[in-house]
Protein backbone atom coordinates (compact mmCIF):
# COMPACT_ATOMS: atom_id res chain seq x y z
CA UNK A 1 0.00 0.00 0.00
CA UNK A 2 0.98 3.65 -0.09
CA UNK A 3 0.66 4.55 3.61
CA UNK A 4 3.00 4.13 6.56
CA UNK A 5 2.69 4.81 10.29
CA UNK A 6 0.25 4.45 13.17
CA UNK A 7 -0.37 7.90 14.70
CA UNK A 8 1.85 9.94 12.39
CA UNK A 9 0.59 8.36 9.17
CA UNK A 10 2.14 9.26 5.82
CA UNK A 11 0.59 8.52 2.41
CA UNK A 12 2.45 9.32 -0.82
CA UNK A 13 0.84 9.75 -4.22
CA UNK A 14 1.53 10.70 -7.83
CA UNK A 15 3.60 9.56 -10.79
CA UNK A 16 6.96 10.70 -12.11
CA UNK A 17 5.53 12.28 -15.28
CA UNK A 18 1.97 12.81 -14.11
CA UNK A 19 0.54 16.15 -13.04
CA UNK A 20 2.08 16.09 -9.57
CA UNK A 21 3.49 14.07 -6.71
CA UNK A 22 2.88 14.67 -3.04
CA UNK A 23 2.09 13.49 0.45
CA UNK A 24 -0.80 13.47 2.91
CA UNK A 25 0.02 13.32 6.62
CA UNK A 26 -2.73 12.20 8.97
CA UNK A 27 -2.20 12.69 12.69
CA UNK A 28 0.10 15.70 12.41
CA UNK A 29 -0.15 17.63 15.70
CA UNK A 30 -1.77 21.05 15.59
CA UNK A 31 0.15 24.25 16.22
CA UNK A 32 3.44 23.50 14.46
CA UNK A 33 4.75 26.65 12.71
CA UNK A 34 5.02 25.77 9.03
CA UNK A 35 6.01 27.84 6.01
CA UNK A 36 6.78 26.72 2.48
CA UNK A 37 10.29 28.11 3.01
CA UNK A 38 10.85 25.57 5.81
CA UNK A 39 11.20 22.87 3.14
CA UNK A 40 13.87 24.59 1.06
CA UNK A 41 17.01 23.22 2.74
CA UNK A 42 16.04 19.56 2.55
CA UNK A 43 14.43 19.83 -0.88
CA UNK A 44 17.60 21.47 -2.20
CA UNK A 45 19.67 18.59 -0.81
CA UNK A 46 17.49 16.13 -2.73
CA UNK A 47 17.53 18.21 -5.91
CA UNK A 48 19.45 17.13 -9.02
CA UNK A 49 22.07 19.24 -10.69
CA UNK A 50 25.38 18.09 -9.24
CA UNK A 51 27.79 15.79 -11.11
CA UNK A 52 26.35 12.33 -11.62
CA UNK A 53 22.70 13.33 -11.17
CA UNK A 54 19.89 13.65 -13.68
CA UNK A 55 19.69 16.85 -15.75
CA UNK A 56 15.92 16.93 -15.20
CA UNK A 57 15.17 20.16 -13.35
CA UNK A 58 11.96 20.74 -11.42
CA UNK A 59 11.07 23.71 -9.23
CA UNK A 60 9.87 21.36 -6.45
CA UNK A 61 7.89 24.11 -4.76
CA UNK A 62 5.60 22.73 -2.02
CA UNK A 63 1.95 23.75 -2.15
CA UNK A 64 -0.19 23.31 0.96
CA UNK A 65 -3.59 21.96 -0.08
CA UNK A 66 -4.96 21.35 3.43
CA UNK A 67 -3.93 21.15 7.07
CA UNK A 68 -2.19 24.55 7.31
CA UNK A 69 -3.85 27.81 8.35
CA UNK A 70 -2.25 31.06 9.49
CA UNK A 71 1.19 29.48 9.01
CA UNK A 72 0.50 26.67 11.52
CA UNK A 73 -0.64 23.08 11.24
CA UNK A 74 -4.32 22.68 12.09
CA UNK A 75 -4.37 19.05 13.19
CA UNK A 76 -6.40 18.09 10.11
CA UNK A 77 -4.86 15.89 7.40
CA UNK A 78 -2.02 17.86 5.84
CA UNK A 79 -1.61 17.53 2.06
CA UNK A 80 1.36 18.90 0.13
CA UNK A 81 1.77 18.65 -3.64
CA UNK A 82 4.64 19.28 -6.02
CA UNK A 83 3.79 19.95 -9.65
CA UNK A 84 5.65 18.14 -12.42
CA UNK A 85 6.55 20.68 -15.10
CA UNK A 86 9.60 19.23 -16.89
CA UNK A 87 8.39 15.94 -18.34
CA UNK A 88 9.17 14.00 -21.52
CA UNK A 89 6.57 11.37 -22.29
CA UNK A 90 8.07 10.17 -25.57
CA UNK A 91 11.25 8.87 -23.90
CA UNK A 92 9.25 5.98 -22.40
CA UNK A 93 6.75 4.96 -25.09
CA UNK A 94 8.93 2.27 -26.66
CA UNK A 95 9.62 0.68 -23.27
CA UNK A 96 6.13 -0.84 -23.22
CA UNK A 97 7.39 -3.84 -25.16
CA UNK A 98 10.98 -3.94 -23.86
CA UNK A 99 11.02 -3.66 -20.05
CA UNK A 100 14.19 -2.15 -18.63
CA UNK A 101 16.46 -4.58 -16.74
CA UNK A 102 16.52 -3.78 -13.04
CA UNK A 103 13.40 -1.60 -13.20
CA UNK A 104 9.81 -2.17 -12.13
CA UNK A 105 8.49 -2.01 -15.72
CA UNK A 106 7.85 -5.76 -16.02
CA UNK A 107 6.37 -6.37 -12.57
CA UNK A 108 4.21 -3.23 -12.84
CA UNK A 109 2.78 -4.55 -16.12
CA UNK A 110 2.07 -7.93 -14.54
CA UNK A 111 0.50 -6.47 -11.41
CA UNK A 112 -1.63 -3.75 -13.02
CA UNK A 113 -2.36 -5.39 -16.35
CA UNK A 114 -1.02 -2.61 -18.53
CA UNK A 115 -3.08 0.16 -16.92
CA UNK A 116 -0.12 1.56 -14.96
CA UNK A 117 1.40 4.93 -15.81
CA UNK A 118 4.69 3.79 -17.32
CA UNK A 119 6.16 7.24 -17.97
CA UNK A 120 9.41 7.69 -16.08
CA UNK A 121 8.65 4.69 -13.90
CA UNK A 122 5.27 6.14 -12.92
CA UNK A 123 4.41 5.48 -9.28
CA UNK A 124 7.59 3.43 -8.84
CA UNK A 125 9.84 6.42 -9.53
CA UNK A 126 12.31 7.93 -7.10
CA UNK A 127 10.53 11.23 -7.74
CA UNK A 128 7.94 10.15 -5.18
CA UNK A 129 10.59 10.53 -2.48
CA UNK A 130 9.70 14.23 -2.61
CA UNK A 131 6.70 13.34 -0.45
CA UNK A 132 8.91 11.52 2.04
CA UNK A 133 11.30 14.47 2.29
CA UNK A 134 8.39 16.86 2.83
CA UNK A 135 6.95 14.65 5.58
CA UNK A 136 10.42 14.41 7.06
CA UNK A 137 10.69 18.18 7.41
CA UNK A 138 7.61 18.13 9.62
CA UNK A 139 8.69 14.98 11.46
CA UNK A 140 12.03 16.63 12.32
CA UNK A 141 10.14 19.49 13.95
CA UNK A 142 8.08 17.01 15.98
CA UNK A 143 11.01 14.96 17.28
CA UNK A 144 13.24 17.90 18.28
CA UNK A 145 15.64 17.83 20.15
CA UNK A 146 16.27 14.44 18.57
CA UNK A 147 18.60 14.97 15.60
CA UNK A 148 18.83 12.82 12.47
CA UNK A 149 21.67 13.08 9.98
CA UNK A 150 22.84 10.94 7.07
CA UNK A 151 25.77 11.02 4.71
CA UNK A 152 27.10 9.14 1.71
CA UNK A 153 30.20 7.31 2.93
CA UNK A 154 31.06 5.29 -0.16
CA UNK A 155 30.21 5.31 -3.88
CA UNK A 156 31.14 2.75 -6.51
CA UNK A 157 33.15 0.87 -3.89
CA UNK A 158 35.33 3.92 -3.21
CA UNK A 159 35.61 6.28 -0.25
CA UNK A 160 36.55 9.11 -2.60
CA UNK A 161 33.05 10.04 -3.75
CA UNK A 162 34.09 12.65 -6.30
CA UNK A 163 36.58 10.33 -7.94
CA UNK A 164 33.99 7.55 -8.10
CA UNK A 165 31.42 9.81 -9.75
CA UNK A 166 33.94 11.11 -12.28
CA UNK A 167 34.84 7.51 -13.20
CA UNK A 168 31.14 6.68 -13.66
CA UNK A 169 30.68 9.70 -15.95
CA UNK A 170 33.72 8.69 -18.00
CA UNK A 171 32.44 5.11 -18.42
CA UNK A 172 28.82 6.20 -18.83
CA UNK A 173 27.80 3.49 -16.38
CA UNK A 174 26.02 3.86 -13.06
CA UNK A 175 27.34 3.20 -9.56
CA UNK A 176 25.79 2.52 -6.17
CA UNK A 177 26.82 3.59 -2.70
CA UNK A 178 26.52 3.28 1.07
CA UNK A 179 24.65 5.84 3.18
CA UNK A 180 25.03 5.96 6.96
CA UNK A 181 22.30 7.46 9.13
CA UNK A 182 22.56 8.48 12.78
CA UNK A 183 19.81 9.58 15.18
CA UNK A 184 21.01 11.12 18.43
CA UNK A 185 19.38 12.17 21.72
CA UNK A 186 16.88 9.32 21.44
CA UNK A 187 15.12 8.59 24.74
CA UNK A 188 15.46 5.00 25.89
CA UNK A 189 12.33 2.87 25.82
CA UNK A 190 10.68 3.66 22.49
CA UNK A 191 9.83 0.84 20.11
CA UNK A 192 8.26 -2.57 20.61
CA UNK A 193 9.59 -6.12 20.70
CA UNK A 194 9.33 -8.08 17.47
CA UNK A 195 7.10 -6.64 14.72
CA UNK A 196 7.18 -2.95 15.65
CA UNK A 197 10.77 -2.87 16.80
CA UNK A 198 12.80 0.24 16.00
CA UNK A 199 14.83 -1.79 13.52
CA UNK A 200 11.75 -3.36 11.92
CA UNK A 201 10.08 -0.03 11.29
CA UNK A 202 13.20 1.74 10.04
CA UNK A 203 13.98 -1.20 7.74
CA UNK A 204 10.38 -1.19 6.49
CA UNK A 205 10.41 2.44 5.45
CA UNK A 206 14.04 2.33 4.25
CA UNK A 207 13.19 -0.41 1.78
CA UNK A 208 10.34 1.77 0.53
CA UNK A 209 12.97 4.16 -0.84
CA UNK A 210 13.71 3.11 -4.45
CA UNK A 211 17.17 1.56 -4.97
CA UNK A 212 17.74 0.46 -1.34
CA UNK A 213 18.85 -3.18 -1.35
CA UNK A 214 20.34 -3.85 2.10
CA UNK A 215 20.46 -2.47 5.64
CA UNK A 216 22.54 -3.09 8.75
CA UNK A 217 22.41 -1.65 12.28
CA UNK A 218 25.47 -1.02 14.42
CA UNK A 219 28.15 -3.58 13.65
CA UNK A 220 25.73 -5.15 11.18
CA UNK A 221 27.07 -8.07 9.15
CA UNK A 222 30.44 -7.77 10.89
CA UNK A 223 28.69 -9.01 14.06
CA UNK A 224 28.53 -12.48 12.52
CA UNK A 225 32.30 -12.74 12.85
CA UNK A 226 32.54 -11.31 16.37
CA UNK A 227 32.49 -13.03 19.75
CA UNK A 228 29.95 -12.10 22.40
CA UNK A 229 32.69 -10.55 24.50
CA UNK A 230 33.52 -8.30 21.54
CA UNK A 231 30.01 -7.43 20.41
CA UNK A 232 28.37 -6.79 23.79
CA UNK A 233 28.08 -3.09 24.64
CA UNK A 234 29.03 -2.53 28.30
CA UNK A 235 26.87 -0.09 30.26
CA UNK A 236 28.83 2.82 31.68
CA UNK A 237 26.07 5.03 33.14
CA UNK A 238 22.63 4.72 34.73
CA UNK A 239 20.96 6.31 31.69
CA UNK A 240 22.02 3.38 29.49
CA UNK A 241 25.08 4.85 27.80
CA UNK A 242 27.49 2.16 26.63
CA UNK A 243 31.21 2.01 25.96
CA UNK A 244 30.63 0.84 22.38
CA UNK A 245 27.62 0.78 20.09
CA UNK A 246 27.75 -2.48 18.19
CA UNK A 247 23.99 -2.86 18.70
CA UNK A 248 23.34 0.38 16.87
CA UNK A 249 21.35 1.90 19.72
CA UNK A 250 18.73 -0.85 19.90
CA UNK A 251 18.32 -3.83 22.23
CA UNK A 252 15.35 -6.18 22.01
CA UNK A 253 13.79 -3.93 19.40
CA UNK A 254 13.74 -0.97 21.81
CA UNK A 255 15.93 2.14 21.73
CA UNK A 256 18.52 1.97 24.52
CA UNK A 257 19.38 5.68 24.68
CA UNK A 258 22.51 5.54 22.57
CA UNK A 259 22.67 6.85 19.01
CA UNK A 260 20.69 4.78 16.54
CA UNK A 261 23.17 4.03 13.77
CA UNK A 262 22.51 2.14 10.56
CA UNK A 263 23.69 1.93 6.96
CA UNK A 264 21.91 1.18 3.72
CA UNK A 265 23.23 -0.08 0.41
CA UNK A 266 22.00 1.82 -2.65
CA UNK A 267 22.11 -0.10 -5.92
CA UNK A 268 23.45 1.39 -9.16
CA UNK A 269 20.78 3.22 -11.15
CA UNK A 270 19.13 0.74 -13.52
CA UNK A 271 18.74 3.19 -16.42
CA UNK A 272 22.17 3.48 -18.02
CA UNK A 273 23.40 4.93 -21.34
CA UNK A 274 25.04 1.64 -22.35
CA UNK A 275 23.07 -0.76 -24.59
CA UNK A 276 21.50 -3.73 -22.77
CA UNK A 277 19.75 -6.94 -23.77
CA UNK A 278 16.16 -7.53 -22.75
CA UNK A 279 13.08 -9.47 -23.81
CA UNK A 280 10.50 -7.98 -26.15
CA UNK A 281 7.41 -9.20 -24.31
CA UNK A 282 5.23 -8.76 -27.39
CA UNK A 283 7.36 -10.71 -29.87
CA UNK A 284 8.97 -13.05 -27.32
CA UNK A 285 12.39 -12.34 -28.81
CA UNK A 286 15.51 -10.83 -27.35
CA UNK A 287 16.15 -7.21 -28.27
CA UNK A 288 18.82 -4.60 -27.77
CA UNK A 289 17.65 -1.79 -25.52
CA UNK A 290 19.04 1.74 -25.57
CA UNK A 291 17.51 3.84 -22.81
CA UNK A 292 16.86 7.47 -23.58
CA UNK A 293 15.73 10.10 -21.11
CA UNK A 294 17.44 11.76 -18.14
CA UNK A 295 18.79 9.61 -15.34
CA UNK A 296 21.18 9.68 -12.39
CA UNK A 297 24.48 7.86 -12.79
CA UNK A 298 24.75 7.81 -8.98
CA UNK A 299 21.35 8.03 -7.31
CA UNK A 300 23.08 7.46 -3.96
CA UNK A 301 24.16 11.12 -4.04
CA UNK A 302 20.54 12.15 -3.41
CA UNK A 303 19.61 9.47 -0.88
CA UNK A 304 20.95 10.89 2.44
CA UNK A 305 18.21 13.49 2.94
CA UNK A 306 15.55 10.94 1.96
CA UNK A 307 16.89 8.47 4.51
CA UNK A 308 16.92 11.20 7.17
CA UNK A 309 13.28 11.96 6.40
CA UNK A 310 12.25 8.31 6.53
CA UNK A 311 13.99 7.85 9.88
CA UNK A 312 12.41 11.00 11.32
CA UNK A 313 8.96 9.74 10.23
CA UNK A 314 9.48 6.49 12.16
CA UNK A 315 10.77 8.28 15.25
CA UNK A 316 7.92 10.81 15.22
CA UNK A 317 5.41 7.98 15.11
CA UNK A 318 7.11 6.03 17.91
CA UNK A 319 7.48 9.09 20.14
CA UNK A 320 3.82 9.98 19.64
CA UNK A 321 2.80 6.41 20.48
CA UNK A 322 4.79 6.62 23.72
CA UNK A 323 3.50 10.16 24.37
CA UNK A 324 7.12 11.31 24.55
CA UNK A 325 6.81 14.35 22.27
CA UNK A 326 8.29 17.54 23.73
CA UNK A 327 6.17 20.33 22.26
CA UNK A 328 8.96 22.80 21.59
CA UNK A 329 7.28 24.46 18.62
Amino acid sequence: MNSFGTLFRVSIFGESHGNSVGVTIDGCPAGIPLLESDFKTDLDRRRSGSKGTTPRKEADLPRFMSGVFNDHTTGAPLTIIFENTNTRFKDYEKLRETPRPGHADFVAYKKFGGFEDFRGGGHFSGRLTLGLVAAGVIAKKIISPVLVSAQLTEAGGMKDIEKAVEAAIAKQDSIGGIVECRASQIPAGIGEPFFNSVESLIAHIAFSIPAIKAIEFGAGFAAAGMKGSEHNDSFISVDGKTSSNHAGGVNGGIANGNDIVFRVAVKPTSSIPLPQNTMNIKSGKMAELRIEGRHDLCIALRVPVVLEAATAIVLADLLMIENRIKRVW
